[in-house]
């Protein structure tokens, strides 16, 4: 359950759990690189009037490109999150509140859980630390050993 009725939250925090799959309305449009589904879980609790925390943790697989060979790399998500939710107007340019209308009836930590993994998405990954790359002249893989182009390249 990944929308809480605030109802609930009346006898203390509710554990949030669900599992969201890459091809899920709330990841349209992000062009996120998930290998399957993610797994959410968590609690959330009352912090304050109309303000609501959200520990939270999301497992899940990304598959992504090494920027220097090109290769596909599967890199694990395993990412705890902190989030508030509040209907404070005064809140609502802080970028670290995810801002609810009032009256507040349910918290949907669904938008919370496309934006954390779009912050933990890398924007530059290698396949390994000594990735060779490829070569500038006739595109080999260098990893896989020299290209065997006999002139060197030309400087751009």
């Amino acid at each position: 359950m990944l929308k809480v009725d605030l109802r609930d939250i009346a006898n203390g925090p509710v554990d949030t759990t669900g599992r969201l799959e890459p091809d899920d309305a709330v990841f349209e449009g992000l062009g996120l690189p998930l290998l399957g589904p993610v797994d959410v879980s968590g609690q959330l609790l009352a912090t304050g009037t109309e303000e609501y925390l959200w520990r939270g943790h999301l497992r899940g697989q990304l598959q992504v490109t090494c920027r220097r060979c090109l290769t596909e790399v599967t890199l694990p998500l395993d990412a705890a999150v902190d989030v508030m939710f509040s209907a404070d107007p005064d809140a609502a340019d802080d970028p670290s509140v995810y801002p609810v209308p009032a009256p507040i009836t349910h918290v949907d930590v669904r938008s919370a859980v496309r934006e954390e993994i779009a912050f933990v998405v890398p924007a530059f990954v290698l396949c390994r630390e000594d990735c060779k790359g490829l070569c500038q002249r006739c595109g080999a893989d260098l990893n896989a050993g020299p290209c065997g182009c006999t002139a060197a390249a030309e400087p751009v």
